[in-house]
């Protein structure tokens, strides 16, 4: 399978880069755990960039690569529900919010008054929230705005689109976003690690640092991979695994990463976290690595 951008591709994703590169130096002091910015939300609306996945010439593997592109971002965006998972539902405005049946008391993303709540069991179906319906989430440590959903409504309104496809639309979004985070995680360490000298050699000159540096770019390497491959399928099997990959690398690569900054990995001077602690979240998404991996066997293998 040829997964190579093509002209369309690129010329998204330079004009993303465009819209993007004012976004990339950010004030730490008042960063916290969760950055957003509303402007930067606004221009991806107004350039259409969430709006890819509309368009069949275009589709979910186009949107995978704006989602991973963003998600470098500090700044935390909606952009994978909005742009993978939003295309299915039909014409739904503000975010757009997953949730597995029986599992609602939970903090989730971007939950909020007026969003719309996907609930996933044998069926797929929504509701928007009131203000009774969710609790606010003030301290919660994840990089999202996270609320929780208190209970569900016994309004719930059927989609037209069955939970399984839905389910691999999630699956699809989180690798996509998993890939970009990893990727900008990496390279932040990659940098630190280059420029602080310690024994009078710069940390990453260390064998032992080199190797787990190099592990972790493969594992980077193949949940982007993983994550286009099965945005350009959308087979159960293959969305499975890059969920699935995506949350195992999170889980090893998140740990390392702040190993190697040493004491900087602990504060908030370093912007290390706007990237790690979202792949926090992203880890416990879909049941966790546990339940993508029975998936993917259950698709492969029946």
């Amino acid at each position: 399978m040829d997964l190579s951008l093509n002209a369309d591709q690129i010329a998204i994703l330079d004009a993303l880069d465009a819209l993007a590169k004012p976004y990339e130096g950010v004030s730490l002091q008042e960063s916290g755990f969760a950055l957003q910015d509303a402007q930067l939300d606004a221009e991806l609306v107004a350039g259409g960039f969430l709006d890819v996945g509309y368009d069949p010439d275009l589709g979910i593997s186009t949107a995978a690569v704006v989602v991973e592109r963003l998600a470098r971002l500090p700044q935390a965006t909606e952009a994978a529900m909005s742009a993978i998972v939003r295309p299915i539902l039909g014409e739904m405005s503000g975010p757009i919010c997953l949730v597995e049946e029986r599992q609602f008391r939970r903090p989730i993303r971007f939950l909020r008054e007026g969003a719309h709540v996907i609930v996933l069991g044998e069926l797929a179906s929504h509701f928007v929230p009131t203000a009774a319906d969710i609790r606010p989430e003030a301290e919660a440590l994840f990089g999202y705005p996270m609320e929780t959903l208190m209970r569900v409504t016994d309004d719930l309104k059927p989609l037209a689109v069955s939970a399984d496809v839905v389910r691999v639309h999630w699956q699809v979004a989180l690798a996509a976003e998993a890939a970009g985070l990893l990727a900008a995680a990496l390279d932040s360490v990659s940098r630190y690690t280059s420029d602080r000298q310690q024994f009078g050699r710069p940390l990453a000159s260390f064998q032992a640092m080199r190797h787990r540096l190099a592990e972790a770019q493969v594992r980077t390497n193949g949940v982007y991979w993983l994550a286009m491959k099965a945005a350009a399928t959308l087979d159960p099997a293959d969305s499975a695994m890059a969920a699935f990959h995506a949350q195992e690398s999170a889980r090893t690569v998140v740990y390392d990463f702040h190993q190697f900054m040493g004491a900087m990995g602990m504060t908030l001077e370093h912007p290390l976290h706007l990237w790690s602690y979202r792949l926090k979240a992203l880890i416990s998404e879909l049941g966790g690595r546990g339940a993508n991996a029975i998936a993917a066997a259950d698709a492969l293998w029946g």
